[in-house]
């Protein structure tokens, strides 16, 4: 099947030929944007939407995860301290805070907003490292505190998988069953998959699913939590998740970036042409697009080519999905 052809299955957006060879050249591998819950555009370059990584995109369901768990009381609060909820029967935990006691004031909101002020450099060198750790939970906190806790933005996947290993004591079973049983299965989300870390499951980056499924994901946030009449995510962590907390990398150029919420990147109207959104993204160009005032999620697969070739992801929305839903090109 030819892209051309491709993008003529349901769709209310046709791609031209010129289009779809545009998107060949960026490498773009499939987009699946919806609008008031119907299918705008569903295109690949080949093939169905089949389940694959999100990469980092993981990190905006985690954090749904930790809304899910605080709302049935699981965890008392953002603002309790990441060590209340760790076994300090771990040798390498406790030695972290006997080597530096202001590791005690790293909050869960801390973790979520990327301001923890462990050291996590280079754009999350150190996360192949902790891969192969034995605990990555006393690895990442055996990292040297570089900040305040609260006080700087630092990219740390390592917090991610903190945040998993709170959520898995908090609610004693593993990551994919309450994932299943609170998020996925209410949602009617069946294509998700977890890889295994350690004795756990990779929180930061290892979720696999479909484009489709990745977009209901995005419009369960639309719908304030709601999915069919239930309640599955609090309203108020959504808005707490889709709030700028810390200006994160929205000066990074290009801007593949933005502002940080709870593991939500954050791009405001008032930063740019057109209107304001905010997505999850992972390495490579993997995004999904939540727009309220379009009532619009947006879900961009890419070929891994570099960090700052996403941009070109980015481009699909603003140049061609946003323009052709609306009528106007900003």
């Amino acid at each position: 099947m030819t892209a051309t052809a491709a993008s003529r299955c349901g769709s209310a957006i046709m791609l031209t030929d010129k289009q779809a060879m545009q998107l060949d050249s960026w490498k773009i591998k499939g987009i699946y944007a919806e609008q008031g819950g119907k299918v705008l555009l569903e295109w690949t370059a080949g093939g169905p939407d089949r389940p694959a990584s999100i990469y980092s995109c993981t990190k905006s369901v985690l954090s749904a995860l930790i809304g899910i768990a605080v709302g049935q009381g699981l965890i008392g609060s953002v603002s309790d301290p990441v060590f209340s909820y760790l076994d300090m029967e771990e040798e390498g935990i406790a030695k972290a805070i006997e080597d530096d006691p202001r590791k005690r004031d790293i909050t869960i909101q801390h973790l979520l907003t990327m301001t923890s002020g462990l050291d996590w450099p280079d754009f999350d060198k150190p996360y192949w490292e902790m891969k192969k750790a034995a605990s990555p939970a006393a690895f990442v906190l055996g990292r040297e505190l570089a900040h305040e806790p609260g006080t700087a933005f630092t990219y740390n996947t390592g917090g991610s998988q903190l945040l998993s290993v709170i959520l898995t004591r908090a609610a004693q079973e593993s990551l994919p069953s309450f994932a299943r049983k609170n998020l996925f299965r209410p949602a009617g989300i069946g294509s998700a998959r977890w890889n295994r870390l350690g004795e756990g499951h990779e929180a930061g980056a290892g979720l696999s699913m479909s484009m489709k499924d990745l977009s209901r994901f995005g419009r369960l946030y639309l719908q304030q939590g709601r999915w069919n009449g239930e309640a599955i995510i609090p309203p108020n962590w959504i808005a707490d998740s889709q709030k700028p907390h810390h200006k994160g990398l929205l000066h990074y150029e290009p801007s593949i970036y933005g502002c940080y919420g709870y593991h939500w990147w954050v791009s405001p109207e008032s930063k740019q042409d057109g209107p304001g959104y905010y997505f999850a993204f992972g390495y490579g160009g993997q995004y999904l697009f939540v727009i309220p005032s379009l009532d619009m999620t947006v879900v961009v697969r890419k070929s891994l080519d570099g960090r700052n070739k996403s941009i070109y992801s980015r481009r699909v929305l603003t140049e061609l999905v946003i323009p052709a839903a609306t009528g106007h090109t900003w």
